[in-house]
């Protein structure tokens, strides 16, 4: 189990305090490094929230609850399939009953090449559905259960993780076009939900070193790690990939009161990327 690294950036405070929070897709899949999911549950847990660590694989999902309560934090682990929406109504159900609120969503859910997305020639039906079912239908029926709580609560923070792949360049359609989805969906969730003190953002992370991002290619390609890592830095204007630290961070700062006045953007996390369209 990764715990921590080099580059978390933690520093001690209490910015979630009291909150509650669900993250989806809080464990992470085999490989080097710590996914986006388990950086940011651990994140909120440290700044005070009490996180419920949501998973398909609840082995995944308890190694992350307990690397939270090993640091002295309050985490429970939750199995809930995004394709299922019965299993997204019972997560936010459970965080409600277990702590008495739900003050904070985070979707960090994605799949692509994964699932079989390839170019448009080759992609099949099974597999474009499938990759937007996960991508984009499980983003949108857990805000919907989610949404049920905070308006009647008057208050609530959705994070969407989307991609830079959305508005950037992509090789794959499903993946492109199932996070271009999640970037238009969170923007009418957060007008629609305005007036009931709800607010929602997404994170558009670019080439971020995670066990999904980067062991995938590697399995796939049957190439080194050092020769994935490489490809995807010389495409970074700051020369490096990004962490799943700092897309927990991005996470962080759009959940807490320092963004209160922040709702309906697409946040950038990136290095650049998308400014080296070449």
């Amino acid at each position: 189990m990764v715990a921590s690294d080099e580059n978390d950036g933690w520093t001690a405070g209490k910015r979630l305090d009291g909150k509650t929070a669900v993250v989806i897709g809080a464990g992470q899949s085999p490989g080097h490094g710590v996914g986006n999911g388990r950086a940011a549950a651990m994140r909120f847990a440290r700044e005070g929230a009490r996180v419920l660590v949501v998973d398909r694989h609840i082995d995944s999902a308890e190694e992350t609850a307990t690397l939270i309560r090993d640091e002295g934090f309050d985490a429970a682990a939750f199995v809930a399939d995004v394709t299922n929406e019965q299993t997204l109504h019972a997560a936010m159900s459970e965080a409600k009953r277990r702590w008495g609120s739900l003050d904070i969503l985070h979707n960090n859910v994605g799949v692509s090449l994964g699932g079989g997305d390839s170019d448009l020639m080759e992609i099949d039906e099974e597999r474009f559905d499938f990759i937007c079912r996960v991508n984009l239908r499980g983003i949108v029926f857990a805000c919907k259960h989610a949404v049920a709580i905070m308006r009647e609560q008057q208050s609530g923070v959705i994070v969407n993780i989307a991609s830079a792949a959305g508005p950037g360049l992509y090789p794959y359609v499903a993946y492109k076009a199932s996070k271009a989805g999640v970037i238009a969906f969170t923007e009418q969730l957060a007008l629609q939900n305005a007036r009931y003190g709800i607010r929602a953002n997404s994170i558009l992370p670019g080439l971020i070193a995670t066990p999904m991002a980067v062991d995938t290619r590697m399995n796939r390609g049957n190439l080194s790690r050092e020769d994935v890592e490489a490809e995807r830095v010389a495409k970074v204007p700051l020369k490096r990939q990004g962490t799943g630290w700092d897309v927990a961070n991005a996470a962080l700062f759009l959940a807490s009161d320092e963004a209160q006045f922040i709702t309906g953007v697409s946040l950038l996390v990136d290095g650049g990327r998308i400014l080296n369209r070449i």
